[in-house]
């Protein structure tokens, strides 16, 4: 089985792409001889897996709260409904004992963290929480360099999948070498068994990138986000509503271009999640 976030949903990207997109991401995952298994949280319940019925109403739901590790369980105490970002997908997808996940990209230390301390939950669930992430690097709007020393520091293995360079979300470098390459999900599969042979908690991020053909440079991804910074700081945007504010805004300044190119990494990676998954069944 493979989890899939639903922050992507109700905050990554609007309607109807986001409905496409999941579906589109589901499918895939049955192509690839795996099940997939999307998170949520609906109306005080804590879904693995969801029908198609209710992936429309989640896609088309306003106001759900971006769940993390703090407020979890807080919204089935309270019957909300809320979408999963990584850290709450790592959290449910343990507890029904899926070991596998793909996701856009990881949160993780924000820019100005020095005086703001706006540091992801997901950095520290990846330290805790046995599961196999897949992703294209962490989120580019943050601060690369830190988030990854963090991740060293907390003893996460960052392994590049096929790349001697971390990704950094829409472009396939980021400046910064991967610590680890595997080439192969059966590769990545005997790795998790060995960790799991000697004991050794936490999970471990797989940084897939997308293809050259569909990946945008560096340096106009940059620009793109260093305005949307400064929009962001002028309108007094904090907290979690950073993230989706400053990805909705890329996606205006790009004309649309940071959407398609986020769409086909979380197709990527649930291709790659899948094929981990199988291997791991098999080994």
């Amino acid at each position: 089985m493979v989890a899939l976030e639903s922050t992507i949903i109700t905050h990554g990207m609007p309607w109807p792409q986001n409905v496409e997109m999941a579906r589109g991401v589901e499918a895939l995952i049955r192509d690839e001889g795996a099940e997939p298994a999307t998170i949520v949280v609906l109306d005080g319940v804590l879904r693995i897996g969801l029908s198609d019925d209710e992936l429309m109403r989640l896609a088309q739901t306003a106001g759900a709260m971006k769940l993390s590790r703090a407020d979890l369980a807080f919204a089935m105490a309270t019957g909300r409904t809320g979408s999963t970002t990584v850290a709450a997908t790592m959290i449910a997808a343990a507890l029904a004992g899926i070991r596998t996940f793909a996701t856009g990209g990881i949160g993780g230390v924000h820019r100005g963290a020095e005086t703001s301390l706006d540091i992801s939950a997901d950095l520290d669930e990846l330290a805790r929480t046995q599961v196999i992430v897949i992703c294209a690097g962490a989120k580019a709007i943050l601060d690369l360099h830190k988030t990854f020393e963090v991740l060293e520091t907390k003893g996460v293995p960052v392994v590049g999948f096929g790349v001697d360079e971390l990704p950094s979300f829409w472009s396939r470098g980021s400046g910064i070498p991967a610590p680890l390459r595997l080439d192969t999900p059966e590769e990545i599969a005997a790795f998790q068994s060995a960790r799991e042979a000697i004991g050794l908690d936490g999970g471990m991020l797989i940084a897939n990138p997308l293809s050259p053909e569909l990946e945008i440079d560096r340096e106009t991804v940059g620009d793109w986000i260093e305005k949307a910074l400064r929009d962001a700081e002028a309108a007094g945007v904090r907290g979690k509503a950073v993230t989706p504010f400053l990805l909705q805004r890329i996606f205006e300044l790009s004309g649309g271009r940071s959407l398609e190119a986020n769409i086909e990494l979380v197709r990527s990676n649930a291709r790659l999640a899948a094929r981990i998954a199988v291997a791991s069944a098999c080994a």
